[in-house]
């Protein structure tokens, strides 16, 4: 599968929102929930947590492991979905983020290399 960003992040935000989820609009940054944005190599998706949320999970034990296993299940939502639905998700290292590809990245078959 590929296609320009622009129609990536389409794509994608049209069967996260068939799927339940809530996508807002860029212009919506200052409002929590899940963004999908246009880059370079594809579409980012990325997750910003409410103030109640933070606030609940910071009265959990442990705050730091209670805020990053949510996000863990909401990216391992969105990246099943998306690979199911062939898409090449990776992690982004940097802010946790999801990166979604424009074209597909098929393993290399060792026996045709």
């Amino acid at each position: 599968m590929s296609c320009t960003p622009a129609e990536l992040v389409s794509r994608v935000s049209s069967c996260l929102t068939q799927a339940g989820f809530q996508v807002l609009h860029d212009a919506e940054r200052s409002i929590p929930g899940l963004r999908v944005t246009e880059v370079s190599r594809g579409a980012l998706v990325s997750w910003k947590a409410s103030d109640g949320f933070t606030a609940l999970s910071r009265d959990q034990a442990g705050h730091a492991a209670s805020h990053d296993s949510m996000k863990a299940i909401v990216q391992a939502a969105v990246a099943g979905l998306l690979v199911q639905l062939g898409h090449t998700v990776i992690q982004r290292p940097d802010d946790g983020g999801l990166m979604v590809l424009t074209e597909a990245v098929f393993p290399r078959d060792s026996k045709n290399s």
